[in-house]
């Protein structure tokens, strides 16, 4: 049936368009029309079978009609979802599938990310978010389960497995785990855009709220995050001059409503990380005691490796090199990090700040055997080609 809507669909864009002229979006013009297109074909056969009941019965006709009409009122009420993308990802969050399954299924076949790019942001092996995919599949084939958009009441029973797949669309937009560019600006807009609808959808939903505000004032920092050609920025050394002030107001007032809920949880603890980095006017200025303590609450709260990786940067930052280096390679045992660019980077920048200088060329020579972007690979190569030197001059 969604194969002959969307051939319908086409057809009328065949006729329609070259007399008034091509959509804006031309995509958002198919969808609706086939969309359109199915329900009238769901109508036209389910009024077909209830006539025929009728008659068969020899019930009067004017009852069934009655009917059909109110059935057909109710099907055109205004759907909660306003947007179509985001109506689809609360479609495929079905509370059936399992949360990770569910996200990773809905990344692949919604959110424009690729297998081995999911792999990446749920550490594990690409061969192993494969079969994650296939099992989902087959669970919605075999299970009959039945893809619809929920109601009202039911949107916030899929609203964890909607936030976490914008909030790694959103990480893939800003840091691309492969390519040339640092970053995917349209996937950042398009997470924050959805973000903003869900918000709407949802404004007494702490994590909703906070998901927004994290995104807001972590792409605050865009405009200062590349360099004139193109090349990566670490975050002390940005202009912050350059960062968005709208943004980080807005975010700031979002983080302290979803705070003033009651209900804390990892997306509001992240954005008050990201705001205490955008309030600090230098970066000698950033108040690195209290990010550690929010790292601490984080860990508790949502505990996992990447969590404790960052957590030991910012202990770095407040007890030294040494003790951030010694937090880091207790995560060493950890299979997730083995496959985790952002480990060893992190190793190496510990390694170089203790003059440590083979056994930090050898840790940002990993970071790049794991394939980062191509902004990141130049500086990833410009600190391993110095600690070689330093190295061997020494």
């Amino acid at each position: 049936m969604a194969e002959e809507a969307v051939a319908d669909a086409y057809v009328t864009a065949l006729e329609r368009w070259p007399r008034d002229g091509i959509p804006a979006n031309p995509g958002a013009w198919i969808t609706t029309t086939a969309r359109n297109r199915a329900i009238d074909r769901v109508r036209r056969a389910r009024t077909l079978s209830a006539k025929t009941e009728a008659i068969g019965r020899g019930a009067a006709f004017d009852e069934a009609a009655r009917a059909g009409a109110v059935q057909a009122a109710t099907e055109d009420e205004m759907d909660p979802i306003a947007d179509d993308q985001l109506r689809l990802i609360f479609t495929c969050c079905h509370p059936a599938l399992a949360p990770e399954a569910a996200v990773a299924l809905t990344l692949r076949t919604l959110g424009g990310l690729t297998t081995p790019e999911i792999a990446r942001a749920f550490l594990v092996p690409e061969a192993t978010l494969a079969q994650r995919l296939v099992r989902a599949k087959r669970k919605i084939r075999e299970a009959g389960i039945s893809y619809e958009v929920p109601s009202g009441e039911r949107l916030a029973e899929r609203l964890e497995s909607v936030l976490r797949v914008l909030y790694l669309v959103f990480n893939e937009g800003y840091d691309a785990s492969e390519g040339e560019a640092l970053i995917r600006r349209e996937l950042c807009a398009e997470a924050i855009r959805m973000a903003r609808i869900v918000v709407d959808l949802l404004p007494t939903e702490p994590e909703a709220v906070g998901l927004l505000a994290l995104m807001l004032l972590t792409d605050a920092r865009r405009p200062a995050r590349e360099g004139p050609g193109g090349e990566m920025v670490r975050l002390e050394d940005q202009a912050r001059t350059r960062w968005d002030a709208a943004r980080i107001a807005e975010g700031s007032a979002l983080i302290e409503r979803a705070l003033r809920m009651g209900r804390v949880g990892s997306y509001q603890l992240q954005a008050a990380i990201a705001a205490v980095h955008d309030e600090a006017a230098t970066a000698e200025s950033t108040d690195w005691p209290q990010i550690l303590g929010l790292y601490e609450v984080l860990a508790r709260v949502s505990p996992s490796p990447v969590v404790a990786l960052n957590r030991a940067v910012a202990l770095a930052q407040v007890a030294g090199p040494a003790v951030g280096l010694a937090a880091v390679d207790a995560l060493a045992t950890d299979p997730a990090m083995a496959d985790y660019r952002f480990f060893h980077a992190a190793r190496g920048d510990f390694l170089r700040r203790l003059a440590r200088w083979g056994e930090a060329a050898d840790a940002y020579g990993r970071a790049l055997a794991l394939g980062p972007n191509g902004p990141e690979r130049a500086y990833l190569e410009r600190r391993r080609s110095e600690a070689a030197v330093r190295g061997s001059s020494g």
